[in-house]
């Protein structure tokens, strides 16, 4: 089965930080499973670390396709398609990653891997 991270689980996973559940830790390391990074998590990250709300984060900023490669993850490109319906999704939802994340769930049918309860108001699985 494939499944999509959120930023937060993709950086715990990374860490290796308590936070991540077990459930979420099983999902991921189960080789069966295919597990999505989107373009849009890199960008999250990157900024993210920019602005300085995550110092901890250079090494996976300079070379996170290596990273990616390195847990086995699938790399997920943003599409147009991705980005309309980004940009059409309802809800007071304003964050701008998150949306691009609800999207490619959406159109890809794939649950997200995530701690985040205002995912599964957007009609996709979460799994926790």
């Amino acid at each position: 089965m494939r499944y999509l991270l959120d930023t937060h689980t993709l950086l715990w996973w990374l860490f290796d930080d308590p936070k991540l559940s077990q459930q979420a830790r099983e999902t991921i390391a189960t080789p069966e499973n295919e597990i999505l990074v989107s373009a849009a998590s890199a960008w999250e990250i990157s900024t993210k670390h920019r602005l300085g709300k995550l110092p901890e984060a250079g090494d996976i900023v300079d070379q996170f396709a290596a990273y990616v490669q390195k847990a086995r993850f699938i790399a997920l490109d943003v599409s147009v398609a991705h980005a309309l319906l980004a940009g059409r999704l309802p809800g007071p939802h304003r964050d701008p990653s998150d949306r691009m994340l609800i999207a490619q769930a959406r159109i890809l049918d794939v649950p997200i891997v995530t701690t985040d309860p205002v995912f599964g108001s957007y009609e996709v699985v979460v799994v926790w």
